[in-house]
């Protein structure tokens, strides 16, 4: 592993890269999907992503501790997966995973009668799966502003219960794709799954055995759009990805278009290019939080003034990515700043000739502030945390034209 990689400022960023990796989110659903089918489909073009991996591992798992590392999608889908097929596991994970809440995906598995204990800190991991011997309930409600992975862990269980579950969702729902992506992929293997408004309504029935082929990841996609809208000149091209997507991140393409990339879709690839783009942004990150941090730091380095909304759920991902944004936007003059119910982007005046970025063991800040080297020269620390979803990340950053070192 290496300790840092130096990027030299490029002005020019044109070429092909290798391929998206595919999608993670779509890739860890399928996982348990078939497992809930008997692991008897054919799942093609799964994520490399170590994520994916140790979901595809752990799932099959038949000893008692279930240490997840800081995979947050596999402590949330497993502890529901293994809590109501009635396997008794130790839930646990990383230094950082044990301070990540999961008081509500517990409360609701109590609620439908999975005896769950706490291990140490109330509401957090690690947790003891002691059993599931009968359901209690078969309609619970959710706050719609935990979590989507936690009601996405519910749903797929669902139908396995003998008495079906409807799941009342109240107030807001956060990042709705995800759990529209869940409930896509449900009916695929097999499903009923009736929706109406606030309410998911799934009865009992059996998941069928099902062949999948999993589609680019379209988070992965946004740092190219960035790097396109972030450089001189610019001519990137991405193989396989197209305009349809179950995914909530396509969203990127109509909000580049704002930025200043323009997107051309044929059947076999993507072609992104530049176009003029707008002063000041306003984005509600509430359905796609994930693409916060390919926006904001491109916004700061391109001077464009930003006002933020529904970035909550970035305090609990892999590290506190607000803060982490502040920290490493004040290197280069930007600051993102709380206003009473918003963030308020004031973007870079003045870029220094070299900054290094620190990663914080988060994917998505390493390749979130890659675009910066169309300003000046970068150093990422610990660059491998790239290998979280998108392992061949800095080769294809080679393949544009940036030169690493």
């Amino acid at each position: 592993m290496k300790s840092s990689l130096h990027l030299t400022k490029c002005l020019r960023v044109t070429g092909e890269i290798k391929g998206l990796p595919s999608s993670k989110s779509i890739s860890n659903r399928a996982i348990a999907l078939d497992g809930l089918a008997g692991f008897k489909g054919n799942i093609e073009n799964l994520s490399a992503a170590s994520d994916t991996r140790l979901m595809n591992e752990l799932i099959r798992e038949h000893g008692k501790t279930i240490d997840v590392n800081d995979a947050g999608t596999t402590m949330r889908f497993l502890t529901a997966y293994f809590s109501l097929r009635n396997e008794k596991k130790i839930m646990t994970g990383s230094d950082r995973m044990k301070h990540r809440p999961i008081g509500q995906l517990v409360n609701a598995l109590r609620e439908i009668g999975a005896e769950i204990h706490y291990l140490d800190k109330e509401g957090f991991p690690p947790l003891e799966l002691a059993g599931f011997s009968s359901q209690a309930k078969s309609e619970i409600s959710i706050p719609g502003n935990v979590s989507s992975q936690f009601i996405s862990a519910i749903l797929m269980m669902a139908p396995c219960l003998p008495g079906g579950l409807t799941i009342n969702i109240t107030g807001e729902i956060l990042s709705k794709p995800y759990i529209d992506m869940t409930v896509s992929l449900m009916r695929k293997w097999g499903v009923i799954v009736n929706e109406s408004w606030g309410s998911i309504q799934i009865p009992n029935s059996s998941y069928q055995i099902t062949n999948y082929s999993i589609e680019p990841d379209w988070s992965a996609a946004s740092y190219w759009f960035a790097l396109a809208a972030a450089a001189d000149v610019a001519e990137i091209k991405i193989p396989l990805l197209t305009k349809e997507s179950i995914q909530g991140d396509r969203a990127i393409v109509e909000l580049m278009e704002d930025l200043g990339v323009h997107a051309e879709f044929s059947s076999t690839q993507a072609v992104l290019t530049k176009k003029p783009h707008q002063p000041v942004v306003e984005i509600d990150f509430k359905n796609y939080p994930d693409l916060a941090q390919t926006i904001i730091p491109l916004a700061a380095i391109k001077g464009i003034k930003g006002t933020f909304t529904g970035l909550e759920s970035l305090r609990i991902k892999e590290t506190d990515r607000i803060a982490a944004l502040q920290t490493e936007l004040r290197k280069i003059g930007a600051e993102l700043a709380p206003v009473e119910n918003h963030w308020l982007l004031s973007p870079s005046k003045s870029i220094p000739q070299s900054v290094t970025i620190k990663t914080y063991e988060d994917h998505r800040m390493a390749m979130g502030f890659m675009p910066l080297v169309t300003k000046t020269n970068v150093i990422f620390e610990n660059p491998d945390v790239v290998n979280k979803s998108y392992p061949e990340f800095w080769k294809d950053v080679k393949s544009v034209g940036v030169l690493i070192t």
